[in-house]
């Protein structure tokens, strides 16, 4: 790097990085280190070029202390003053880009102890340097005041974004580590450390800058102007310095992932700071104290919310909740964006309170439901947030009620039938089922057809004018058909999706008969399903009610004459749901289902969080090779 250097090849060569690494001191205010940060690198576009980068770097102490100065709140005052802001901004940028690359091959090759050595230089040279603080911390610090006092403008973007990565390459430790880390020096420094006043600020400037989806500056948007024809020193540094970035950015950087390419337009800094944030969040709490990280995310409250709090909270603070909503509901495309909504409706009640509140709530369901339609194109951890997401939502029963009354139309991703008008309830009905038939006929996992039973069922009450398909599949799924000879360790499970199934239904008969006569029209037409669950002995008692709704309507078909329409056979039974006395009928409890986290939840969200990381940072990679979290092929 330094003012001469251009491409990654040229880095062994360099005299700037020669001298850095030399056995003579430098002073902390030699013109060394401006030479040094002027420099028109281009960031690596490919592992190749990664790897040879990785291999250039050297250790990193003197150039902490000369970065201290170009950190924190003194970038807020420069970019008041746009003529020193820009050099400022450029050179602190090029500064934590160098850390950040160094920081990350050190992270890989040596202990967090050893790390914490790199961060003790001390210069014992008269009048220079002879720092005790611990500079580890003093860079935390410093990142996290960068990330919450520094405006999101056009030349400020880099260097925000540069910030919020360093820091999460300093979590990253994680990686290289089987069981969940639990403590640490870098753990302690941002739980309890200078950090921890930040924390509400922290979390809220990262949420902004996921909610803003600010776009990275196009190329165009230079920083200095031309000194003279042909352009100055200063023009061509910062020139090259934007275009870089946009190449890395809009290429994915070093390794970049399929799925991350120029076509979808990244969003470099709100993906990275959403990772952050899901990182922090994720942190496991100390033995004497709650993360405060995870706190915050637990308690912020809606800017419209006036409303004094009975005790007072730790580390909260307001959010507009509508522009979180709309972020929320634009990005589920993404892993890191449906783990933020399940995160906030877990452990958020004033979020989940808002959300419920809603009256278009089809604009976050609709895009929960893509991702189980193409559940074949899904990792199953996205699967499950998604259904989980769900299974929240359906606890709450003015949810259930609501989502009937919500009518689609031309469902442009469902192509198993055209569906030219359906309601929200019964769109829901069909990719859980159909995610059901999809996990008992591929991957048999109980985990999901159980959750997918458990949503259903809080919905089941309050079934309403269901869509003829939903209907039909309610009755006639697959599942539901023991004449397939099961293999004998798939029966109980069998045994278990039937026996909910007829649960559903029969919840569905004793709450809402007369909203359903799709339902009871699908009953009577597919009858002879049923005939081999009245003498199972896991099926009788439920078969009772069954029966006798079958028995009650096909005695008033009958009455009505024979070769009957459609229509008419629908007409009879909307006048015979008015007529069934209910005490025909055996009460059965009402389906009701929570959920609840298991035990030690991080040993599942920690490995997954740190997998998006792994697959959707942008510009960062790791070799697979080291990687002890998680799987390579896990996900």
């Amino acid at each position: 790097m330094g003012a001469n250097t251009s491409q990654v090849s040229e880095l062994s060569d360099n005299p700037s990085l020669k001298a850095l690494v030399g056995t003579e001191a430098i002073s902390e205010n030699d013109p060394f280190w401006n030479q040094l940060i002027s420099f028109t690198f281009i960031s690596p576009t490919s592992s190749g070029d990664s790897k040879l980068l990785e291999e250039a770097v050297i250790p990193l102490a003197k150039i902490l202390s000369m970065l201290k100065p170009r950190c924190g709140s003194s970038v807020t005052v420069s970019v008041v003053f746009p003529v020193c802001s820009q050099l400022f901004i450029w050179q602190a940028h090029n500064a934590l880009f160098m850390i950040r690359c160094l920081l990350k091959v050190f992270i890989r090759e040596m202990s967090e102890e050893e790390l914490h050595l790199q961060f003790s230089y001390q210069e014992r040279a008269p009048g220079t340097y002879t720092g005790n603080e611990d500079l580890l911390e003093e860079l935390m610090s410093n990142l996290v005041h960068l990330i919450v006092e520094v405006p999101l403008l056009d030349i400020t973007y880099s260097i925000l974004f540069e910030a919020v990565t360093t820091l999460l390459v300093l979590f990253s430790y994680q990686l290289f580590h089987k069981d969940i880390l639990r403590d640490g020096l870098i753990y302690q420094h941002i739980m309890k450390g200078r950090c921890l006043s930040l924390t509400s600020r922290l979390v809220k400037t990262l949420l902004y800058n996921f909610i803003r989806q600010e776009k990275c500056p196009p190329p165009a948007t230079h920083i200095f102007e031309p000194q003279a024809e042909g352009g100055g020193l200063l023009y061509g540094l910062a020139s090259g310095v934007a275009s870089g970035l946009w190449t890395v950015f809009t290429l994915g950087g070093a390794g970049s992932k399929t799925g991350l390419d120029q076509e979808q337009n990244p969003l470099p800094l709100s993906n990275q700071s959403l990772l952050l944030l899901l990182v922090l969040a994720n942190l496991t709490d100390g033995p004497d104290w709650p993360n405060p990280y995870r706190q915050a995310v637990t308690c912020f409250r809606n800017t419209q919310d006036t409303s004094s709090l009975p005790v007072e909270q730790p580390h909260t603070f307001q959010i507009n909740f509508n522009s979180l909503y709309t972020a929320l509901c634009e990005q589920q495309r993404s892993d890191q964006a449906t783990l933020l909504l399940y995160t906030l409706l877990h452990q958020n009640t004033n979020m989940r309170t808002y959300v419920l509140s809603r009256t278009d709530m089809d604009n976050l369901v609709m895009p929960i439901l893509e991702i189980l339609y193409h559940v074949e194109e899904r990792n199953s951890h996205h699967v499950y947030m998604a259904l989980i997401i769900l299974l929240i939502l359906t606890e709450d029963d003015a949810f259930n009620r609501s989502i009937h009354e919500v009518v689609l139309k031309n469902i442009s991703w469902y192509t198993e039938r055209s569906l030219t008008e359906i309601s929200l309830g019964s769109l829901l009905i069909l990719v859980v089922i159909r995610t059901i038939q999809f996990n008992m006929t591929r991957t048999r996992d109980k985990y999901l057809h159980t959750n997918c039973l458990a949503a259903l069922a809080n919905m089941s009450a309050q079934f309403r004018c269901l869509h003829q398909y939903a209907a039909q599949r309610i009755i006639s799924q697959k599942p539901i058909n023991l004449s397939v000879s099961p293999q004998a360790q798939d029966l109980n499970v069998i045994e278990e999706v039937i026996r909910m199934m007829l649960e559903i239904i029969n919840s569905c008969l004793c709450n809402s008969l007369h909203h359903n006569p799709n339902l009871v029209y699908a009953l009577l037409y597919k009858r002879e399903l049923f005939e081999q669950f009245r003498t199972h002995p896991s099926f009788q008692d439920i078969m009772q009610n069954l029966d006798t709704v079958i028995g009650f309507f096909s005695q008033r078909l009958e009455q009505a004459g024979s070769d009957l329409s459609v229509e008419r056979v629908q007409e009879v039974i909307m006048k015979g749901a008015q007529a069934l006395p209910k005490d025909r009928l055996k009460k059965f409890p009402e389906l009701k289902f929570k959920y609840v986290e298991e035990d030690q939840p991080e040993d599942f969200f920690i490995p997954y969080v740190w997998s998006l990381v792994f697959n959707s940072g942008v510009g960062l990679h790791w070799s697979p090779q080291g990687i002890e979290l998680f799987s390579m092929d896990s996900g």
